[in-house]
């Protein structure tokens, strides 16, 4: 069989590489189809995963908009040269290969707030596969799993350091340090959205430099950092995760490396114009389970970031956290595997195939989704930053309390 995955993003390199290379390993050929975008192309190369690349988009807003017509033309004669069986991917890239080539699309996504690009994707593709935290119903291809995408490198039985990172990083065995990442927001799902701003990240910098040593991962690079008390992340990019494993604390305006730290059990907190009453789900559910914090005001930001770093029992509670939470999880790799292999073996992504494939379920099927999506207290400030009210899924307008890390 031949399968052609897309990586747009950093994010999706790692989601696909291993089930690529599990793939080739089963006799199967591959192609992977990669746009320019941060650091993708670094990390193909790293892992030595053969790509063609389609195009580029730079991290400002509307860049994408400008590449799209290149990209479309470029993908569809890269598809079709290829001829592939199956193609995974998501949104409407993954949807126009799989059109014009003929043949089954399978979108794995996990953003409950693309609404245009799921009308335009949704109705091409043979099946959608979304966390079991995802709240949007997609119709009667959309399958369910549980867990997310990062389980696809981060789950236990694929996720191992690479390296001495606190050797490479220049730290102490010992040494406390705490990882800022900071969003560019040039994606397509970020036009309209906003994170820290250059006051509040030299704020951020300098309160945190008072517990721990500072590392700071900038997307878009705007950050000056020469008079800051901290430092640039410049190890490799493959590298951010074995540094996040050993991080006492990941301060974000970014999405993908919250749920990142989550499943490696690392005390994060997540503040940028997503977080409040329409927020994603696998978020709400990860700070239910005590992984995570979503607080839009800032001061609650630094309250819970000094606490955490303060608490000397809390890297040991957060494993502890994380690995309950990871007991029922599924190992995405291996889904995708026998997803594309199920696909393979009937020639199309059948509700029936699909559905017996382990691990995957048809949408809202799962006795456990009420349990994902309850009504459980979370720690948000809900965008407000209220400090002592209290709110649930269920009260999304009574406000929030803001524990600021305390337990």
């Amino acid at each position: 069989m031949k399968y052609l995955f897309f990586t747009n993003t950093p994010a999706q390199v790692h989601q696909y590489r291993r089930a690529v290379s599990k793939l080739e390993e089963r006799g199967h050929e591959t192609l992977v189809l990669a746009r320019d975008y941060g650091c993708t192309e670094a990390l193909l190369d790293y892992y030595e995963v053969s790509y063609e690349r389609y195009g580029r988009c730079e991290t400002e807003k509307f860049s994408l908009v400008r590449e799209l017509p290149k990209h479309a033309v470029n993908i569809v004669q890269r598809t079709l040269r290829y001829d592939p069986d199956c193609v995974f991917g998501r949104g409407a890239y993954a949807a126009l290969a799989g059109t014009v080539a003929r043949v089954p699309v399978v979108l794995v996504d996990d953003s409950d707030n693309t609404d245009l690009d799921h009308a335009i994707s949704v109705p091409l593709a043979d099946a959608v596969l979304t966390p079991h935290t995802f709240e949007k119903d997609l119709g009667d291809e959309h399958y369910e799993f549980r867990g997310f995408k990062e389980c696809a490198y981060l789950h236990p039985e694929e996720w191992e350091p690479q390296t001495d990172v606190r050797e490479e990083l220049g730290v102490g065995p010992d040494e406390t340090f705490a990882i800022v990442r900071l969003n560019a927001f040039g994606s397509h799902h970020d036009v309209g959205e906003a994170g820290f701003t250059p006051e509040k990240r030299r704020e951020l910098v300098e309160r945190l430099a008072e517990y721990a040593t500072v590392f700071v991962s900038d997307e878009g690079g705007d950050m000056d950092l020469d008079d800051a008390p901290a430092r640039s992340f410049d190890l490799h990019p493959a590298l951010l995760h074995d540094a996040l494993a050993e991080a006492s604390l990941l301060v974000a305006d970014t999405q993908t490396m919250v749920t990142e730290a989550a499943l490696l059990g690392t005390p994060a907190i997540r503040s940028n114009s997503f977080v409040g009453d329409d927020d994603m789900g696998n978020f709400l559910d990860l700070e239910r389970a005590g992984l995570i914090y979503n607080l839009e005001a800032f001061d609650a930001v630094l309250d819970a970031a000094t606490d955490i770093l303060a608490d000397d029992g809390a890297d040991e509670r957060w494993r502890t956290l994380r690995d309950d939470y990871l007991d029922d999880k599924v190992n995405l790799t291996e889904v995708v595997l026998d997803v594309a292999e199920t696909v393979g073996a009937t020639g199309g992504a059948s509700s029936g195939s699909i559905a017996g494939v382990d691990g995957v379920v048809p949408r809202g099927s799962s006795p456990d989704r009420a349990v994902a999506l309850g009504t459980e207290t979370l720690r948000s400030d809900g965008g407000r930053g209220d400090d002592d009210a209290e709110r649930t899924v269920g009260q999304r307008d009574d406000g929030a309390r803001t524990e600021g890390g305390r337990r």
